[in-house]
């Protein structure tokens, strides 16, 4: 991690900054990383949309999905527990009976 290699950095709680500009280090690391995704998302999101034509909808995942929902437009719906859902229903199908 970036702090870890920078003595003078913090470790930072992943959450919304006062403002998208830091008025000290720590809102400015929280402001990076938070709008510095936000964008990434949004960016992914995009050109996934121009590949696949039409209004796909866009399901958010993850830990951080509902923080990055919640600061764009581009996520309809968000359900933090998708992957580990799959993962149970690949389970489930292949199991062998017992």
């Amino acid at each position: 991690a970036l702090f870890s290699r920078a003595a003078m950095l913090y470790r930072v709680q992943l959450e919304r900054p006062p403002s998208a500009i830091g008025k000290n280090t720590i809102h400015a690391m929280q402001s990076g990383i938070l709008f510095g995704y936000v964008g990434l998302v949004e960016g992914v999101v995009n050109r996934f949309k121009q590949e696949l034509g039409g209004n796909p909808k866009v399901v958010g995942t993850g830990g951080w999905a509902k923080q990055i929902a919640s600061e764009t437009s581009c996520i309809d719906i968000v359900d933090s527990d998708l992957t580990l859902t799959g993962l149970r229903l690949i389970y489930e199908m292949n199991r062998q009976p017992a």
